[in-house]
C-alpha cells in the first residue's frame, strides 16, 4: 500500500498546481466530473448491473417517474404528480409532457414497458429482488399509469428514483433526462435539455458537463491539478489517497450514507458451522480502531439495522454487546481453542476484500483480530472463494427488509424464511413484526458482522455550491450549481 501511495504522490508532484487553490478555476467553464469506476458509457440496467460511472450517466441522460434532488429527497421526474392509495398497494402517476432526444414524445406505454422489464423474472437489474412486490404496471390513460403491488409498500418512491429504474429506449439507451449526451473521446459531453417552450439555443459553457469514468487515483490527480470540479463515488477503499494528496479540507465532502459495511459469512462449513463460533469472530474485531484508522469521525456500529426504520422493534443487539473488548476477545479465544483441540489442523479464515489502500487498512485490523484469537487469516480478492466477504453498499431505500435480505448471504433456512415472510406480509403491521423477528434471528445466527455505515466521499470545487451530502450518497449532475436547477 505504501509503495502505491508513494508512486501516486510522485505523480502528483509532477502536476502543476495553481497557487490560488480550488477557487482559481473559472466559473464560466464546463463542469468537469470524474466518476470513480469504469468508462462512462451507456448501460442497460436490466441486462447488467451498472457501475458508478454508468449510474451517473444514466441519471443525467434519463429519468424515472421520480428522481432525487441534491438533498436525496424525491422530486418529479417523468411524473408531474402522484398519489399512493390502498395503504401503499397502488401508486398512480400522472405523466408530464416529455420528449426523447430526437423530439419524439415519451408515451405511457414506453414507461410501462421499461418498468415491466426491470421487474420481470430473470431481470439482472440490481433492484429486481426488491421489485418482486410489483403485481402489474398498466397505462390507465395516455397520461396516467398505475403500479399495482401485491402487498402494501408505502416506501417505494426512493426505489423509483434510482437510476436503475430510469426510463430509456432499450435499442438506443437514451432517455429524457436533464442532459443530452455527446461523445467526447475519453469523456462524455453532457448538454442541458432546454425547458419546454424555451428557445433551443447554445447553452452557456458552465451549463455543460464533461463526464469521465476513471480510477480513483486518476480522478484525484485530475482534481488536484484543477482540471476537474467534482469527484463522485469515493469509498473507504481509496480514502487514504485523498488524505495523502493534500486536498484542501473545504473541497473534501462526506455523505451521511446509510447502508451496510460489514463481513458476511459466505461459508457455513467447518468452524463457521456453529453460530457461537461465528459470533467469536464478531467479538474479536476492534471496530473503533478499524474505523479510526481510516477516518476520525467514521462511527462504528454493532447492529445490522442502523435504526428502527419499518421494524416493530429497535435494532437487535448481539448478546456480547455489553462486554468490553478484552472480555470479548477472551471469550472468542476460548471458542477457538476448544475447536482446535478437537480439530488439530490449522484454522484458516479466507477474507474477501476490495483492493486499494483502504482495503489494506481494513485487512490489517481484521487480520489482527483473527490472529489474536488463534485463527490464521488469509486475504483473497473480493469475488474469490472465501469464508467472509465484505459488503459495502448504500441502501437504495429505507426498509429493514433491504438490510436483512442484503446481509443474508449464507444465513440459515429459518432466517431466510423469516425474511421472505416479511416480504410476503399481507399488511404493514405484520410486515413490521416479521422484520423485527428476522432482525433478531439473523443477529442470533451471526452470519453478518456489522462494522460501520458505508463511508462515501466526494471532492467538490467551491463553484458547485448546490452539492449536498445525503443518506443516498447520490448527487445528480443537474443539482450541482444553483443556476443548473
Amino acid at each position: 500500500m505504501r509503495r502505491s501511495i508513494h508512486l501516486f504522490l510522485l505523480a502528483l508532484a509532477l502536476v502543476p498546481v495553481g497557487c490560488g487553490g480550488r477557487g482559481v478555476r473559472k466559473d464560466d467553464a464546463p463542469v468537469v466530473v470524474s466518476a470513480i469506476g469504469g468508462e462512462a458509457r451507456p448501460g442497460d440496467p436490466s441486462a447488467d448491473p451498472l457501475d458508478t460511472a454508468q449510474r451517473v450517466l444514466m441519471g443525467a441522460t434519463a429519468q424515472g417517474l421520480v428522481r432525487f434532488d441534491a438533498a436525496g429527497q424525491i422530486e418529479p421526474g417523468l411524473a408531474e404528480r402522484w398519489i399512493v392509495m390502498d395503504e401503499g398497494r397502488s401508486y398512480i402517476f400522472r405523466l408530464r409532457e416529455a420528449y426523447w432526444f430526437d423530439g419524439q414524445p415519451v408515451t405511457a406505454a414506453q414507461v410501462v414497458g421499461v418498468l415491466r422489464r426491470a421487474s420481470a423474472a430473470g431481470s439482472r437489474n440490481a433492484l429486481a429482488p426488491f421489485l418482486a412486490v410489483v403485481d402489474e404496471v398498466v397505462a390507465m390513460t395516455p397520461q396516467v399509469i398505475e403500479v399495482r403491488l401485491k402487498r402494501p409498500r408505502p416506501d417505494l418512491l426512493k426505489l423509483f428514483a434510482q437510476p436503475e429504474l430510469a426510463v430509456f429506449r432499450p435499442a438506443r439507451l437514451d432517455g429524457s433526462g436533464p442532459f443530452r449526451s455527446q461523445s467526447g473521446g475519453r469523456s462524455v459531453r453532457l448538454v442541458p435539455v432546454p425547458a419546454p417552450g424555451s428557445e433551443d439555443g447554445a447553452p452557456e459553457p458552465e451549463e455543460t458537463v464533461r463526464l469521465f469514468g476513471e480510477r480513483a487515483s486518476a480522478a484525484i490527480a485530475r482534481f488536484r491539478a484543477q482540471a476537474s470540479d467534482l469527484v463522485l463515488g469515493g469509498s473507504f477503499a481509496d480514502w487514504p489517497i485523498v488524505v495523502q494528496a493534500g486536498i484542501a479540507p473545504a473541497n473534501v465532502r462526506t455523505d451521511p450514507a446509510q447502508g451496510l459495511f460489514g463481513l458476511a459469512v459466505v461459508n457455513r462449513q467447518g468452524f463457521l458451522a456453529d453460530a457461537a463460533n461465528r459470533a467469536a469472530i464478531a467479538m474479536a474485531i476492534d471496530r473503533a480502531a478499524l474505523v479510526q484508522g481510516l477516518q476520525s469521525d467514521w462511527d462504528p456500529v454493532e447492529t445490522l439495522l442502523p435504526a428502527q426504520l419499518d421494524s416493530a422493534s429497535a435494532p437487535a443487539q448481539p448478546q456480547w454487546v455489553g462486554l468490553a473488548l478484552d472480555a470479548r476477545r477472551e471469550a472468542a479465544r476460548t471458542r477457538v481453542a476448544a475447536w482446535r483441540r478437537a480439530h488439530p489442523e490449522p484454522l484458516i479464515m479466507r477474507v474477501a476484500l476490495p483492493g486499494g489502500p483502504g482495503g489494506t487498512l481494513v485487512w490489517a485490523r481484521v487480520a489482527e483480530a483473527l490472529l489474536r484469537i488463534g485463527i490464521q487469516p488469509q486475504r483473497v480478492y473480493i469475488d474469490a472463494r472465501a469464508d467472509l466477504r465484505l459488503i459495502d453498499q448504500v441502501a437504495p431505500y429505507d426498509s429493514g427488509r433491504w438490510f436483512l435480505a442484503t446481509a443474508c448471504v449464507a444465513c440459515s433456512e429459518p432466517v431466510a424464511a423469516l425474511i421472505e415472510a416479511a416480504r410476503d406480509a399481507p399488511d404493514l403491521a405484520t410486515r413490521s413484526q416479521r422484520i423485527a423477528e428476522a432482525d433478531a434471528a439473523l443477529t442470533a445466527d451471526a452470519t453478518y458482522i456489522p462494522i460501520a455505515q458505508p463511508f462515501r466521499w466526494s471532492l467538490v470545487a467551491l463553484r458547485l455550491g448546490a452539492w449536498q451530502g445525503n443518506a443516498r450518497a447520490w448527487h445528480p449532475l443537474n443539482h450541482l450549481r444553483n443556476d443548473m436547477e
